[in-house]
């Protein structure tokens, strides 16, 4: 049998069609070895354990590698697939998503706090309460220090400058913060009451940002009395805070924005309501001024009495169709009484009389005598048109 001579690039094919079949998409950890951020925004890197290395490369990956600020010797866990570079006959692992090693305990941590306190209705929209238009207190939990501070009073001094700003100075990074956050809450809520409450500190990473993601301060946020903002991190940053608190607002100078008002646009919005309400007033006013000197030139106060008459006179015309329907009415019947009367008269016996008739009677007994077969010498009585005789039947 002849045998195939396979070509290079077939091989490599064949192989690439295996090890991509083989092989779906799985997580691996590993230690940066060579790394090279590529101008077109791809990263090419080995990672490496204790006995081997593999090639790797993260598609528009070099934003990430940057924000994480990996270096050579990093250790870290990566989500793709296997494929095969036919033009070199090299395998290597195709990076969907990438992360530093322990980053996925903390993000499983994450979900299962998150999961525990909305099954706990901690999040539920229900619970959450109102934001105060215009509060007169701010009560800020942050650094003292932190550039998230600054970028709130700055805009609070720029739309609202005689507004009370209280800070209570806590750690927002690092062991303890959730201890120091929960702590400047409690404060606000037991000694030093304000209207709301804000929470906030820059962006960072998710370990930067872990401390709140504490169960005891998310539950201290929900226990609060006062409504609380969170400003934690950046848009992109979420924390199970954002989550428990009465509001999330993306950054520190969102949330300045959003719990004041702007000064200028507050007094426009006062003017324009008074506007609004004086002119209302003088409309509804005039509508009232012409309604009563409607009433005032009515009939019923220029001649009072002239309700009596149209009623009186309504009365009478009543009356006169109530009389003329009854007489129209003992007509109809007075004249069907005259014509059963003239029936009456018709079929009386004494209409019979009138013509030359007479009745027989037996005398005594009043029996009326309609048959010729009478005994002889029976007394009868003849009752006629002007008077009766007494007659013997012989």
């Amino acid at each position: 049998m002849e045998q195939k001579i396979w070509k290079i690039s077939e091989v490599n094919h064949a192989v690439k069609q295996v090890i991509e079949g083989a092989l779906g998409p799985f997580w691996m950890e590993g230690e940066i070895g060579r790394l090279t951020v590529h101008r077109s925004g791809h990263v090419y890197l080995d990672l490496k354990d204790e006995r081997t290395q593999l090639k790797a490369v993260f598609w528009r990956g070099a934003n990430k590698v940057r924000k994480l600020e990996l270096k050579t010797g990093d250790k870290v866990e990566v989500f793709g697939r296997l494929t095969v570079y036919e033009v070199r006959g090299e395998y290597q692992f195709s990076i969907q998503t990438l992360r530093t090693l322990g980053l996925g305990v903390l993000q499983k941590k994450f979900e299962e706090i998150k999961k525990k306190l909305e099954l706990e209705g901690l999040f539920d929209k229900s619970r959450k309460k109102n934001i105060p238009a215009l509060p007169k207190v701010i009560g800020v939990v942050t650094s003292p220090t932190g550039a998230a501070l600054q970028d709130f009073l700055n805009v609070i001094n720029r739309r609202f400058p005689n507004i009370w700003v209280k800070i209570y100075p806590a750690a927002v990074q690092g062991k303890g913060t959730e201890k120091e956050v929960a702590a400047g809450i409690e404060y606000f809520n037991k000694k030093c009451p304000v209207d709301v409450i804000v929470v906030t500190r820059g962006g960072g990473s998710i370990e930067d940002l872990w401390g709140f993601n504490d169960e005891f301060l998310a539950r201290t946020i929900a226990a609060s009395d006062i409504p609380v903002i969170s400003a934690v991190g950046h848009e992109i940053d979420f924390t199970i805070a954002d989550f428990v608190s009465d509001l999330r607002v993306p950054t520190p100078s969102s949330a300045a924005e959003l719990v004041v008002g702007c000064q200028e646009e507050l007094k426009r919005q006062v003017n324009d309501l008074t506007k609004h309400l004086t002119s209302t007033l003088l409309l509804y006013f005039e509508k009232i001024k012409r309604k009563y000197e409607s009433l005032a030139n009515s009939y019923v106060f220029q001649d009072p009495l002239r309700i009596i008459y149209e009623k009186q006179q309504y009365v009478d015309e009543c009356v006169q169709k109530i009389e003329h329907r009854a007489a129209i009415k003992t007509e109809r019947i007075k004249s069907r009484l005259q014509s059963a009367d003239a029936k009456l008269h018709a079929l009386s016996p004494k209409a019979v009389l009138n013509r030359g008739f007479s009745i027989l009677k037996v005398r005594g007994t009043g029996e009326i005598i309609v048959s010729p077969d009478i005994k002889s010498g029976t007394a009868v009585n003849a009752v006629l048109k002007k008077g009766n005789l007494d007659l013997l039947v012989e």
